[in-house]
């Protein structure tokens, strides 16, 4: 039985780590039929990213907030909701922490913690919207959240616009360095590149993802509550209450995105005409990552890579920079279809599956 199941956990493992060389198969494939020579684009887009110190350090600064949106789709999943809704706790978790980086001045020991406290318990309200609309009137979370993404973007306008506003200028005032997130002796260590305290937030929120569902009490109950409601309801634990605290902390994940893209990377808040795609993206990492929290991390490792090195591939190998969406896409096709990957790998699996069982 214990050969039967390490066969079971390395066949898990296979899945999303060939559902990866397929998508990016079928990049080259669609890169060939474009006309481009997919070899040279992938060489580009390695040599973007490990080209100089600035651009690894870029490349961390784009993995970053991908962490965070990951942690809040993943966070849901695991309790049996659908997340679509971190863009928006994105925007309301940036706005929250601009306002108060402009608006206050204090202490930098007392003004970044509250901007970054403050940006992340909006998020967690925000998706507390659609986790209370679920619990009391049965409202689909899918709906509600994309619905709260518009919300999100044109409130967080209207904020910016009316209280935050540079004068002349399409996006805020500045925040004050003493609410800034930005880690200077790193950043000269990696170039110049913007780094900062948010890539140390973002992996100590992957440990506490992983100790919350899995090491306390609450954890059990959220994931109970996701696996059968009604059980869950028939041993005593409140469902309505479970459902609303899963969307809080998976909104409270999203909205640390949003607080440190503005605090540690931007300093400021544009007017956007539309939203920044974290949280989409957040969806396919999250899956890539079979909602656990070192696979989600890992997930956005890749993400961020192909998301920074496609400038890569647009100046060596002049491959536009939306192809990479299509490798991609391809990848989040081949983790969505494991019955494809699984045919891909069935031969292989039953002649190991023959040697360790033997």
């Amino acid at each position: 039985m214990d050969k039967v199941n390490k066969i079971f956990v390395k066949d898990s493992a296979l899945v999303p780590l060939v559902a990866i060389v397929l998508g990016l198969l079928l990049g080259a494939v669609v890169m060939l039929l474009g006309g481009y020579n997919p070899i040279t684009a992938y060489i580009s887009l390695v040599s973007k990213v490990f080209g100089s110190p600035y651009n690894m350090g870029e490349t961390i600064r784009e993995i970053t907030p991908l962490i965070f949106t990951g942690l809040s789709v993943a966070f849901a999943f695991r309790t049996g909701l659908f997340n679509i809704g971190a863009e928006g706790q994105f925007m309301i978790g940036a706005t929250g922490a601009a306002f108060i980086g402009i608006k206050l001045d204090l202490p930098w020991f007392i003004h970044a913690p509250l901007a970054v406290i403050v940006g992340a318990v909006l998020g967690g309200l925000w998706g507390g919207i659609a986790g209370y609309l679920k619990a009391k009137r049965g409202v689909n979370e899918v709906i509600t959240t994309i619905m709260l993404n518009w919300i999100a973007l044109f409130l967080s306008n209207y904020m910016v616009n009316t209280f935050l506003l540079q004068p002349g200028q399409q996006r805020s005032y500045m925040i004050h360095d003493s609410a800034s997130l930005s880690v200077g002796w790193l950043s000269e260590l990696f170039g110049n590149a913007r780094m900062h305290w948010g890539t140390l937030i973002a992996l100590l929120g992957a440990v506490v993802f992983y100790i919350v569902l899995w090491k306390m009490k609450q954890g059990y109950e959220l994931r109970s509550v996701g696996y059968n409601p009604n059980a869950a309801q028939y041993a005593g634990m409140n469902v309505k209450r479970n459902i609303v605290k899963a969307m809080v902390i998976g909104g409270v994940f999203a909205g640390l995105a949003g607080v440190v893209e503005t605090l540690g990377v931007f300093h400021y808040q544009v007017i956007a005409a539309a939203s920044p795609g974290y949280g989409f993206d957040g969806v396919a990492v999250a899956l890539l990552g079979g909602n656990h929290p070192v696979g989600v991390v890992l997930a956005a490792v890749l993400f961020g890579m192909l998301t920074y090195g496609s400038a890569g591939m647009s100046f060596g190998a002049d491959v536009p920079p939306e192809i990479i969406r299509v490798v991609i896409a391809s990848v989040i096709f081949f983790v969505a279809s494991h019955g494809i990957v699984r045919w891909v790998l069935k031969p292989f699996l039953a002649r190991r599956k023959k040697e360790e069982v033997a």
